[in-house]
């Protein structure tokens, strides 16, 4: 499997895989949005529930499907979420080809790739902890995140163009076709991927315990805990405001969809920087220091966002205020998540992270309807500024002791 520069084939068609993926998600970058706004005419407080409803009702479905993928080889569930993924994505354009097409559909779809989401990451989680030694899985989920922010530079302004001369059904289908070739690309790892114990398999009978099991290593965890609760309302409150900031720059402010996706896209490169800021920084200064400091700096940018005005200083302004929240987050994530492994016995990773994932959808969801709430009585700049406040307590969840890292420091070289 190698160590530090040379993670291995089946890392590498699995870094393919998740490349081609993520490329296609971020083609489509906010197109439900776009449909429900420029197709059929939705306003705030429609665009945020299709938002919210998509991530409550998906992470309530994904909850049973936990023990579903505990008991079975991860990549075959992993082709599988893929495919539904790809085929609830293409009934978008088809029913819009046949005029068709309705907001209550893309409230099903969203409904149908939240749960995929949840149930494909609590799979890749395990199947990326088999594949890579733990030295080398900071490494790992750094060239993960530096791949993810290089197709957020690079999508969103693909995207924008072709919704511009297409319309932003045709994002849809691109985003569609990254999930069949993610499935491909899984299927190339080859290989044979043993079946979970049976002793594991015993004890997934029961979803409810399994999955609680989850939960409850999350919150026992001294660690794991305060990192789960910053994330969970960090995420929620940066979340909210996107449909948010979409009302206002492409409504009231007049933005184009190109200069909508291009204020986002940018930024991105700050994505690259700081995944590769963490690799440099986590050995010299260890995980703590880097979580603290990242998540720190992470929460002072959103209240800017509040301040963006028309024409290109408005532009301008977002780009910069994005562009340093991305560098932050992109320092936070790939540290947060190599942790959450090590410190994750294998046989509880798709539990724990579907458990984790299943909050932080559901709380995102929660969030984001009432962002969608307070966006329609008080105006959309009113609920970003809300929000660039309330993420400024945020650091104080961060954990003040690091006595997990000396108990395994190799893990994170």
């Amino acid at each position: 499997m190698g160590t530090g520069g040379g993670l291995g084939r089946e890392f590498r068609w699995l870094w393919a895989a998740y490349a081609v993926s993520v490329f296609g998600t971020w083609l489509a970058f906010d197109a439900f949005t776009l449909i429900a706004i420029l197709v059929l005419d939705a306003g705030p407080a429609a665009v945020s529930a299709l938002a919210a409803a998509g991530l409550a009702v998906g992470a309530v479905v994904a909850v049973p499907l936990a023990p579903w993928v505990e008991v079975r080889r991860k990549r075959p569930v992993m082709v599988a979420m893929d495919l539904v993924r790809f085929a609830a994505l293409m009934s978008v354009p088809v029913a819009f080809a046949f005029g068709a097409l309705g907001f209550a559909q893309l409230l099903v779809v969203a409904v149908v790739v939240a749960a995929a989401d949840i149930t494909f990451n609590a799979a890749s989680g395990a199947c990326l902890k088999a594949l890579v030694r733990p030295p080398d899985l900071l490494a790992a989920n750094g060239r993960f995140e530096a791949t993810m922010w290089t197709a957020t530079m690079v999508g969103p302004p693909l995207g924008g163009a072709a919704i511009g001369a297409f319309g932003p059904v045709v994002a849809v289908v691109g985003n569609a076709v990254g999930f069949l070739l993610s499935a491909l690309g899984i299927r190339a790892i080859g290989g044979r991927e043993p079946r979970p114990e049976r002793r594991e398999a015993a004890e997934a009978e029961s979803w409810g315990g399994r999955l609680g099991e989850g939960w409850r290593h999350i919150w026992r965890h001294p660690l794991l805990r305060p990192l789960f609760l910053n994330v969970l309302l960090v995420n929620g409150l940066i979340m909210a405001t996107s449909p948010v900031l979409a009302v206002l720059m492409l409504g009231e402010l007049g933005f184009a969809p190109w200069q909508y996706a291009l204020a986002f896209a940018l930024p991105c490169t700050g994505g690259l920087i700081g995944s590769r800021l963490a690799r440099r920084l986590v050995p010299r200064f260890g995980r703590h220091r880097v979580l603290m400091a990242a998540g720190t700096l992470r929460a002072c940018w959103l209240l800017g966002l509040a301040f963006v005005g028309p024409g290109a200083a408005g532009l301008v302004l977002v780009i910069a205020v994005e562009f340093g929240l991305i560098t932050c987050s992109a320092m936070f994530t790939p540290v947060l998540a190599t942790y959450r492994l090590t410190l994750t016995p294998a046989d509880r990773v798709a539990r724990t992270l579907t458990a984790w994932s299943v909050t932080s959808k559901a709380t995102t969801a929660a969030m984001t309807a009432l962002w969608g709430v307070l966006a329609g009585a008080a105006g959309p700049r009113a609920a970003i500024a809300a929000a660039g406040v309330l993420i400024l307590a945020t650091p104080l969840l961060l954990p003040r002791r690091d006595h997990a890292e000396r108990r395994a420091p190799a893990s994170m070289s």
